[in-house]
């Protein structure tokens, strides 16, 4: 068993991540001109389009993280939290940078990027309470 990792929370972590991001893919593909509207981008069809292939591979990444989180071995789940960790932070980041510029959706995006970075580095930095 490992020391470091609470890999119990980690698996919490993940399927609360799966959950989100199901229902951004599901936004993102029944109604991307809403989410583009939201972030202030200038919509068109051609980002309607890439806005709906986001979301279909956000269905990827969901079904994958709710996978690791039940049926991953601990190391599986240690794996995976980094790799999310990561990614949420850089999710975090590139929200920030969208080129129109910072409004209320930006910033409750971001924030939900870092959130996610932020709960996988504690739980990553928690003692596995069944070492």
């Amino acid at each position: 068993m490992h020391k470091r990792g609470n890999v119990s929370r980690l698996r919490g972590v993940l399927r609360l991540g799966a959950l989100v991001f199901a229902l951004s893919a599901a936004a993102l593909f029944a109604v991307p001109r809403i989410f583009t509207d939201l972030l202030g981008l200038t919509g068109s069809g051609d980002l309607d389009w890439s806005m709906q292939m986001i979301g279909i591979t956000l269905v990827a990444l969901t079904g994958n993280m709710f996978v690791v989180s039940i049926a991953g071995s601990d190391n599986g789940v240690l794996w995976a939290a980094r790799v999310m960790q990561v990614s949420a932070f850089g999710l975090g980041v590139l929200t920030l940078l969208v080129p129109t510029g910072v409004n209320w959706f930006v910033i409750l995006y971001a924030l939900v990027g870092f959130g996610f970075s932020a709960a996988y580095t504690v739980f990553l930095l928690q003692r596995n309470p069944e070492a």
